[in-house]
C-alpha cells in the first residue's frame, strides 16, 4: 500500500490516540490489584484476578480479531472494539455500585476483548504506514509513547482517589477513573465513525476464509516470535503490578505515594519509548532489543540484590496533582523502576521481528500475536502465587528467565529460516 504523507497523517494519530486508550484501560488494573486486596482482604493472588482476566481475554479474541481485521477492515473492527470498551467500564463501575468482586473480574475480562481487538488494529497499522521495517517500528514506538503516557496516569489518578486511609479504598472510590475511561471511550467512537482509515488488508468477500494459522506457525522467526510477546508482556505488567503489592504490602507504603513510583516505572518508559522512535530508523531492530533485554537482565538483578537494604534514594516522581517531586525509596526499587526504560521498546521490536516477510497474512497473523499477550495475566499471576510461597524479592526470578529469553530471540531466535 502506498501512501502520501497528507493521508497519512491522520490514520497515524488516530492510532496513537488508540495506543492511549489501551494503556490507560489495561493501567487501571495495577493500582485496582491494591483495592481489591484491601476491601476484599484477598491474597496477592487473588489481587491479581482482574488483571489476569483483563489479560486471559486476549488468549480468546486474539484470532477472532484477527479475521476482524481482514474481513471487516481497520475501521469497523476499531468501532465493535471501543463499544465493547465501553461496555466493560460500565461493567467495572456496577461492580463499584454493587460491590460484587465477580462483576468486576467480569467487566476486566470484558475490557480486555476490546484491548485485543484495538491492539490487533493499531501494530499492523502502524506497521504498514512505514514505508519499511524500521520506519514501521519507528512509528510503533511513537504510538508507544502515547500508551506509556496513559500508562503512567492511570496508577497515579487512582492512587490519589484511594488516599492514605486503607479502609476507604474501595472500587465506587476509582469511579473518576472509571468516568474518563467512558468519555474516551465515547469521543474516540464519534471521531472515528466519521474518519476515512486505509484498509490495506480486508480481504474481498469471495477470499479463501480459511485461516492461515497452522501455516504461520511453522515460520520460525514468528513463532518464536509469539513465546518471545507472551513472555514480555508478562515482564513488562508484572514487574510495576509486583512492585505496587511489595511497596503497599511488604513496606506497608502509603498506596498514593506507590501509585506516583509506579507512575514513574511507565513514565520511563515514554521516555525509552520517544528514544527509540528517534533512533528507530538509524538502528536495527534487533540491536535495539538485544540492549534493552541485557539492561534488564542487569537491573532486576540489582534489585534482587539490593532489595532490602536500607540506604534510601530520592527518587524523582510525577504526583498526581501533575506536579514532579521527589519521594524516598530503598536502592532496590529503584533499579526496579528503572526497568521502564529497559521494556519501552520491547513490544514494537518484538512484534516488528515477528512478522517481517508475512505480506498479506500480516492481519491474521496480528490476531495470532495478539493471543499471546494474555501472558500479561497470567506471568504476573504465576508471580504473586510465587510471592505468597517466599518472597516477592524471589518472585522475581521469574522475570529473570524471561528477559533470559527475550536476549536468546534478539540475537538468534529473530532470524527466519533460509527456506
Amino acid at each position: 500500500m502506498k501512501t502520501t504523507s497528507a493521508n497519512r497523517t491522520f490514520p497515524i494519530a488516530m492510532m496513537f490516540a488508540l495506543f492511549f486508550i489501551i494503556a490507560f484501560v489495561t493501567g487501571l488494573q495495577n493500582p485496582m490489584g491494591v483495592i481489591i486486596k484491601s476491601q476484599f482482604q484477598t491474597s496477592h493472588l487473588l489481587s491479581q484476578l482482574g488483571n489476569l482476566a483483563n489479560f486471559i481475554a486476549y488468549a480468546f479474541m486474539g484470532i477472532p480479531a484477527g479475521w476482524m481485521l481482514g474481513r471487516i477492515g481497520y475501521k469497523r473492527t476499531s468501532l465493535t472494539a471501543i463499544a465493547v470498551g465501553l461496555l466493560g467500564v460500565v461493567i467495572m463501575w456496577l461492580s463499584g455500585r454493587s460491590g460484587q468482586y465477580g462483576l468486576y473480574l467480569t467487566g476486566a475480562f470484558v475490557s480486555g476483548f476490546s484491548m485485543c481487538m484495538l491492539n490487533t488494529v493499531v501494530n499492523p497499522m502502524l506497521k504498514t504506514l512505514g514505508r519499511d521495517t524500521r520506519q514501521g517500528n519507528q512509528l510503533i514506538q511513537f504510538g508507544g509513547a502515547f500508551n506509556s503516557i496513559g500508562a503512567t496516569l492511570a496508577p497515579i489518578l487512582v492512587g490519589y482517589l484511594m488516599g492514605s486511609n486503607e479502609a476507604l479504598r474501595t472500587i465506587g472510590r476509582a469511579n473518576p477513573a472509571l468516568y474518563i475511561a467512558m468519555a474516551i471511550f465515547a469521543v474516540t467512537f464519534v471521531v472515528i465513525a466519521f474518519a476515512r482509515i486505509p484498509e490495506p488488508h480486508l480481504q474481498p468477500a469471495s477470499a479463501d476464509r480459511t485461516a492461515p494459522a497452522p501455516r504461520l506457525l511453522r515460520i520460525r522467526h514468528f513463532a518464536l516470535g509469539l513465546i518471545a510477546i507472551f513472555l514480555y508482556v508478562g515482564t513488562e505488567v508484572g514487574i510495576p503490578n509486583i512492585a505496587n503489592l511489595f511497596m503497599t504490602q511488604e513496606l506497608h507504603m502509603d498506596a498514593s505515594v506507590a501509585g506516583t513510583i509506579v507512575g514513574t516505572y511507565w513514565l520511563l518508559m515514554l521516555v525509552g519509548r520517544l528514544l527509540g522512535g528517534a533512533i528507530g530508523n538509524r538502528i536495527s531492530v534487533h540491536t535495539m532489543l538485544a540492549f534493552t533485554a541485557s539492561l534488564g537482565l542487569v537491573l532486576v538483578g540489582l534489585f534482587m540484590l539490593f532489595s532490602h537494604t536500607d540506604l534510601t534514594v530520592a527518587l524523582p516522581v510525577f504526583r498526581s496533582d501533575f506536579s514532579f517531586g521527589t519521594e524516598p525509596i530503598r536502592l532496590g526499587l529503584v533499579f526496579l523502576i528503572l526497568c521502564g526504560l529497559a521494556t519501552s521498546v520491547m513490544w514494537g521490536a518484538i512484534f516488528s521481528l515477528a512478522t517481517t516477510g508475512l505480506g498479506q497474512a500480516t492481519a491474521q497473523a496480528s490476531g495470532i500475536f495478539m493471543t499471546m499477550v494474555c501472558g500479561g495475566g497470567i506471568l504476573p499471576a504465576l508471580q504473586a502465587w510465587i510471592a505468597d510461597r517466599t518472597s516477592f524479592t524471589a518472585s522475581f526470578g521469574l522475570v529473570l528467565l524471561c528477559l533470559a529469553y527475550l536476549l536468546f530471540y534478539a540475537l538468534r531466535g529473530y532470524r527466519p529460516a533460509s527456506r
